[in-house]
């Protein structure tokens, strides 16, 4: 009995499904793909339930011939390759010819197209069976229509995530195509919603559309020719940065890309002027020339490897860092500025008279379509760029050529090998010690009497040969903080109203990620809810977190994303009732009645070890054979 089974094309076209197409959004990716390659001017996408239900994207592209729609849903069909060397000049955002043979195996399909000057056509097709070709009434260009996606695969179907979910991320797919292609116009509607519109009208009114108009103002717009590469876009200023990635946007050659090379030059570039789990903000397109990347690396074509990681890493580390400290280089890459002018040059023409030349501005170069190369040669530029690599604080290891690995500051390996070997049942050793120190410093508050305050900030009591000095303000502090997190934790919370409401604009990831959270939000005490749009609205705060920064702490709760895990408000909120807590106490220097002495001591219930949630100790131990030693009595 024979091992080895041919597959039969509706087999091995389901196995192909799973690697080109695994999501509402990849369907979306692959269809707008082709319509951009089309050449389409306006592109229309419409979507129900997340993409699963509905997906149908409309074009005023060139159209599909009748007799090429049928070989249209043949795998590994293509017009934009004819042989194996077209793949080291790829310019064009498709060119495997998997797609509409993937989406079709797994989906109920359909195809109307007309070609300028002729007919439209339309073909069916359903889990990967063609229906007939028939005659159908459509305008110039294509439609798309994608439905009951995965019906006939429900293994797979049943791990796609929830219709929110899956329509954030076609949003933000949405989100990356406006931003990538600012010269198309763009609808995008979620279940009968807008979502986005743009006008093709420059990549300023793409970052409008997108992100609203008032970030502008926040950014660098930069364009640099630089060791034979091209990159311009926008990137925010020195104090604009983002709690998660998902405001970062590389488009290399057109092509939206994660690429971890690019992204380790920008983020080593803005090292000095971000705070931690602060991410930078930037929409960079890098134009390069197709013979030194290779697009075909992943199935998805998600990222792309280049030929030498040096000369992408150093060249736009340099221009980053160039505009973002201001140095002499920087007018050269700002787009939008005055660009310094060429010294007036003197010259004695006829009779002695002085003449001036004429002031000459430095231009600034405008970037290159894709398929333009720039002057600079591939080994010109690896020449160029071995004297001039950019400073890097520590040691960086630079992928060898042909990889993609990050970037990482090298790290003390015998110290590393040390701490990894310390003994775990010594840890818990000290733990238990330390523990056990802690009882000891309970005291009954009964044995503890007054002796007076110093400075109006210490209390010092007198137990027997031992003394305690107490941090009124610390003390205060953690008795308030564990009060708080009791009340948070029996959900005994008073929200107060706003008089003006927060209102936040959040990007399409965030919002969903967001409104997930709600029902936890609210349990503390948050009066939230969306409001339009990606805008969510928080009318109402807890009473007891009245003062906090609303904008760095939603910041904070939207930094979650960045490591896809779930919010923990238990954490998150320990800071927040800390301030509270500290502003709420009463202060060093502030005099305190008898009453409120006894009153403190009480509520500390004899704990000495006590720390204020900062970490600070709220009692001092000292013996009297300690105090003695101090001036001498013992030795």
């Amino acid at each position: 009995m024979n091992k080895i089974n041919l597959l039969t094309p509706d087999v091995y076209n389901k196995i192909a499904a799973g690697e080109v197409v695994d999501r509402p959004y990849s369907v979306v990716k692959e269809l707008v793909e082709n319509a951009v390659d089309a050449g389409a001017t306006q592109i229309s996408v419409e979507i129900e339930g997340g993409g699963k239900t509905l997906v149908r994207v409309t074009d005023n592209g060139g159209g599909i011939e009748k007799d090429d729609l049928v070989a249209a849903y043949s795998p590994h069909a293509t017009s934009k390759l004819k042989c194996a060397e077209d793949l080291f000049g790829v310019t064009t955002l498709g060119f495997r010819g998997e797609a509409i043979a993937s989406i079709a195996a797994v989906s109920r399909m359909k195809i109307v197209s007309r070609v300028p000057e002729k007919d439209a056509y339309s073909l069916g097709c359903v889990g990967g069976k063609t229906g007939a070709l028939l005659p159908a009434a459509g305008a110039q260009g294509t439609e798309v229509t994608v439905e009951d996606l995965f019906f006939n695969t429900p293994a797979r179907l049943k791990f796609l995530k929830s219709d929110a979910q899956e329509e954030s991320d076609v949003a933000n797919m949405m989100a990356r195509f406006i931003l990538s292609r600012p010269e198309i116009s763009f609808t995008y509607t979620s279940a009968g919603k807008l979502r986005y519109r743009s006008f093709g009208d420059g990549l300023s009114s793409a970052l409008a559309c997108v992100y609203g108009a008032e970030i502008l103002s926040d950014l660098f717009e930069i364009h640099a020719d630089k060791h034979g590469i091209r990159l311009h876009g926008f990137i925010g200023n020195q104090n604009f940065s983002k709690p998660n990635r998902t405001y970062q946007s590389l488009f290399v050659n057109g092509r939206y890309v994660v690429n971890q090379t690019v992204s380790a030059a920008v983020s080593n570039a803005y090292a000095s002027y971000l705070m931690k789990r602060q991410y930078p903000f930037y929409v960079l397109f890098l134009d390069v020339p197709p013979e030194i990347v290779d697009v075909n690396v992943h199935p998805n074509k998600a990222d792309v490897r280049f030929a030498d990681n040096q000369i992408i890493y150093g060249s736009v580390y340099s221009v980053i860092s160039a505009v973002l400290d201001g140095n002499s280089r920087a007018l050269e890459y700002l787009a939008n500025v005055p660009k310094p002018k060429a010294p007036f040059e003197a010259a004695l023409g006829a009779g002695g008279a002085e003449k001036t030349a004429e002031p000459r501005a430095y231009s600034v170069p405008l970037p290159a379509s894709p398929s333009e190369k720039p002057a600079m040669t591939y080994e010109q530029a690896k020449k160029e760029l071995q004297f001039e690599i950019p400073p890097i604080l520590g040691k960086v290891n630079l992928p060898a050529r042909g990889t993609e690995k990050p970037y990482a500051m090298e790290v003390n390996a015998p110290a590393a090998a040390e701490a990894a070997r310390e003994d775990a049942f010594e840890e818990n050793r000290k733990f238990l010690l330390e523990q056990e120190k802690k009882r000891q410093q309970r005291v009954d508050p009964a044995s503890l009497q007054f002796k007076g305050e110093l400075f109006r900030t210490y209390l010092f009591y007198e137990c027997g040969d031992e003394a305690y000095i107490v941090d009124q303000h610390a003390a205060h502090e953690r008795i308030l903080y564990d009060a708080l997190c009791e009340r948070l934790a029996a959900r005994n919370v008073v929200s107060q109203p706003m008089l003006v409401p927060y209102v936040k604009k959040l990007n399409a990831q965030e919002f969903t990620f967001l409104r997930s959270n709600f029902d936890i939000l609210r349990e503390i005490g948050f009066d939230i809810a969306e409001f339009g749009g990606n805008f969510v609205k928080i009318s109402a705060v807890p009473t007891d977190l009245m003062q906090i920064d609303l904008n760095a702490f939603f910041d904070e709760i939207l930094s979650s994303l960045e490591s896809l895990r779930a919010i923990k408000l238990s954490d998150l909120l320990k800071e927040k009732l800390a301030s509270a807590a500290c502003k709420a106490a009463v202060k060093g220097g502030e005099r305190l009645s008898d009453g409120e002495v006894r009153a403190l001591l009480e509520r500390m219930n004899g704990n000495m070890g006590l720390k204020c949630p900062h970490g600070r100790p709220v009692a001092v131990h000292i013996k009297k054979s300690e105090m003695e030693k101090l001036f001498k009595r013992i030795v």
